[in-house]
C-alpha cells in the first residue's frame, strides 16, 4: 500500500517538472493541512521558490494548478494567501485507500540496507531495576518497533554493567554478609542488601576495600570460585530483569555488556595511540579536542591501566563495525550523558570508522508528588511502579464493571496499568522531564492510554453487535462520505504512516501518540454525530467498516508503543 505523500509529491512534482525544467529548486514538501477547513494536504513549493524563479508565489501557484496532471487522487487544488496550495482528496480514493488499511505500506523509498542497532535499558548487575531505566526501556523499545515496521532489521541491545569495581564488594559482601534464604527468595535485592552491608563495614574497616581489590584482581584473572560467583550474579539479574520485561512486552536480541567488549580494549588504547589520537598524560592516556569543539579531555586510560567507560563505548562501536553491516546505531539514555557521547563519537570519527551514530536523549522523569518517594529507601522501584499501576487500574476495573469474572479484572488491570505507565511516558516530548501523576495516567479522559484503550473496546463492541446481525465487513466496502465528521475521520486514517514516518526521523514516538490521540477525538466526534446501528443497509456498512479500519490503526499504532488492546473494559 502506498504512503500517500508519495502520491502526492509523484503528480505535483510532474507539473512543476513541466513548468520548470532545467531549474533547480528547493526540495518540494507536502504536509497535512493543519486546518481541515482548508483541505487535507498543503503545499508552499510556490513560497519556498518564489525568489529562485523570480517570480510571484501566487502565480507559481496559479500556473501549477492549471497545469495540473489528470489524475485519480486529487479532487481540486486551491490558492490561498500568498500562495499556498490547498489540495483537497477525491472521496474515491478516500474510500480506496481505507479498504487497503491491513496491507503492508510501501517504505521501499528509505534506506533500510544493513543492520540498526539500537543500545537501551543497560541495568547495573546485582541491581534491581529502578524508575531511572523505565523511559530508557520504554523509549527504546518504541524507537525499535517503529524502524522495524519501517522494515529495518533491528538488532536491540542491553548492554549491561557487568564488569568493575563492585564485583570485588559483592563478593565479600556474599561470603560475609549473605542470607541463603533471602538470597533463594529474591538474589538481586540481597544482594543489594549485603552490597550496602560492605560499604557500611569498610567505613569502619577500610581494610575491607583492599580485600575487595583482591577478589577483584583474582576474578580478572580467571580464578575459579569467584568466576562462578560472578555469573551467578549476572543470572540471577538477568533472570529478574527478563521477568520485567515480560511483563511490559519488551524483547532484546543480545546482552553484550561491559565484560564482553573487555578484552578488546587493549587494541583499542593501541589503535588510539598509534594513530596519535590519544597520548601520554601524567601516566594516563587522554584524548584532547581542537578548542572549537568545546569538549573537554577524554581519558581513555588511567595512570594504573584501567579503562573507562568511553573506552569500553570506542570498543562496542569497533565490534559493531566490525560484525554488522550498520546502517546506524541508536543510544537511548538521559541527558545527562549528552557530553560523554559526544566524546566517544568524535573519537571514532577521529579514527575515521565511517558509522552512522544517534544519541537519543530523554529528561529525567520526576514526580509530581510524594506518594512513592518514601517506599523503600529514596528509589522507585519499578517492579513496585508496575505493581501499584495494576492495583490503581484494577480497583477502577473493579468499580466499573463489577460483574467481570475475576481473571478478566486482573488480565485488564494488567494491561491498563502497564500501558498507563508507558503511554504517560511515551507521550511526552521525551526531551521535556515527566511529570508522573497517578489521577492524569489513568483518567479515561484526555491523551491517556485507558482513554485510547477504552475507543478500541468500543469499536470492538459495536462490531460485534453488527456480526450478530450477519453484516459481513469484508473489503470492497465503498464509504460514504456525506457529512464532514465521516470525511474528517477517514481522510485522517490516511495519514497514520506519515506519523510513524516523522516519528522514526525524530526519534520521538509522541508523534504517534499524539496522532492516536487525534485519531481517537475524530472517532469520537463521528459517533456522536453519525449513528451505526439502525441505519439503512449502505450507511451502516459504511460508517461500521469505517470505524473497523480505525480500530485497526489505533491496534497498530498502540503496538508501535508496545501496549496491547483490550477488546472490553
Amino acid at each position: 500500500m502506498k504512503v500517500i505523500s508519495k502520491d502526492l509529491t509523484n503528480i505535483f512534482e510532474e507539473a512543476i517538472a513541466k513548468l520548470y525544467s532545467g531549474k533547480e529548486t528547493k526540495p518540494l514538501e507536502i504536509t497535512v493541512a493543519t486546518n481541515e477547513n482548508f483541505g487535507d494536504f498543503q503545499c508552499n513549493f510556490a513560497m519556498m521558490n518564489s525568489k529562485i524563479l523570480g517570480e510571484n508565489p501566487r502565480k507559481i501557484a496559479e500556473a501549477i494548478k492549471e497545469n495540473f496532471p489528470e489524475n485519480n487522487i486529487i479532487d481540486k487544488l486551491e490558492i490561498a494567501g500568498p500562495g499556498f496550495i490547498n489540495i483537497y482528496l477525491k472521496d474515491s480514493y478516500i474510500s480506496d485507500s481505507i479498504n487497503k488499511i491491513g496491507e503492508k505500506y510501501d517504505f521501499s523509498f528509505l534506506n533500510t540496507k544493513g543492520d540498526v542497532i539500537i543500545d537501551y535499558s543497560s541495568p547495573n548487575i546485582a541491581k534491581r531495576m529502578h524508575i531511572g531505566h523505565l523511559r530508557s526501556t520504554i523509549i527504546g523499545d518504541a524507537i525499535y518497533r517503529i524502524f522495524k515496521y519501517l522494515g529495518y532489521n533491528m538488532i536491540a541491545d542491553n548492554h549491561i554493567g557487568d564488569w568493575g569495581t563492585q564485583f570485588g564488594k559483592l563478593i565479600i559482601g556474599y561470603n560475609k554478609y549473605l542470607d541463603k534464604e533471602a538470597y533463594k527468595n529474591s538474589p538481586v535485592e540481597e544482594l543489594e542488601r549485603v552490597y550496602v552491608e560492605f560499604s557500611k563495614a569498610a567505613e569502619e574497616n577500610p581494610e575491607l576495600e583492599d580485600m575487595a581489590r583482591a577478589e577483584l584482581k583474582k576474578l580478572q584473572d580467571g580464578d575459579e570460585k569467584n568466576n562462578a560467583l560472578w555469573k551467578e550474579f549476572i543470572e540471577a539479574s538477568l533472570n529478574e530483569y527478563n521477568r520485567l520485561y515480560s511483563r511490559m512486552g519488551i524483547h532484546f536480541d543480545t546482552y553484550y555488556g561491559e565484560s564482553f567488549y573487555h578484552p578488546m580494549m587493549p587494541a583499542v588504547i593501541d589503535e588510539l595511540v598509534e594513530k596519535k589520537i590519544a597520548v601520554d598524560d601524567q601516566g594516563a592516556k587522554v584524548v584532547f579536542f581542537d578548542e572549537k569543539e568545546n569538549l573537554h579531555p577524554c581519558i581513555v586510560q588511567k595512570k594504573d591501566g584501567a579503562f573507562l567507560y568511553a573506552t569500553s563505548d570506542i570498543a562496542t562501536i569497533k565490534f559493531r563495525k566490525n560484525n554488522y553491516d550498520v546502517n546506524k546505531i541508536i543510544y537511548v539514555t538521559d541527558e545527562r550523558q549528552q557530553d560523554h557521547f559526544k566524546q566517544f563519537f568524535r573519537i571514532t570519527d577521529m579514527l575515521g570508522w565511517n558509522v552512522e551514530k544517534h544519541h537519543i536523549w530523554f529528561g529525567i522523569m520526576r514526580f509530581a508528588d510524594g506518594i512513592f518517594s518514601t517506599r523503600k529507601g529514596n528509589v522507585i522501584r519499578l517492579e513496585e511502579l508496575l505493581d501499584e499501576a495494576h492495583n490503581r487500574a484494577y480497583d477502577i476495573v473493579n468499580e466499573k464493571n463489577p460483574d467481570l469474572s475475576e481473571e478478566e479484572k486482573q488480565n485488564i488491570a494488567e494491561i491498563v496499568g502497564v500501558s498507563s505507565v508507558k503511554y504517560a511516558d511515551l507521550s511526552q516530548n521525551r526531551q521535556s522531564p515527566v511529570i508522573f501523576e497517578w489521577d492524569k495516567i489513568l483518567s479515561f479522559e484526555g491523551n491517556t492510554a485507558p482513554y485510547l484503550l477504552y475507543s478500541y473496546a468500543r469499536i470492538q463492541s459495536i462490531l460485534t453487535k453488527v456480526s450478530e446481525m450477519n453484516i459481513n465487513l469484508d473489503k470492497n466496502i465503498e464509504i460514504k462520505l456525506g457529512n464532514k465528521f465521516e470525511k474528517s475521520l477517514a481522510s485522517y486514517l490516511l495519514i497514520f504512516p506519515l506519523s510513524v514516518l516523522k516519528s522514526a526521523e525524530t526519534f520521538k514516538p509522541n508523534l504517534i501518540a499524539d496522532y492516536l490521540y487525534e485519531l481517537s477525538k475524530k472517532l469520537n466526534s463521528f459517533y456522536n454525530n453519525c449513528p451505526i446501528l439502525n441505519q439503512d443497509d449502505e450507511t451502516l456498512k459504511s460508517r461500521a467498516f469505517l470505524i473497523k479500519k480505525t480500530g485497526e490503526i489505533l491496534k497498530e499504532g498502540l503496538s508501535l508503543l508496545g501496549i496491547k488492546v483490550l477488546n472490553k473494559m
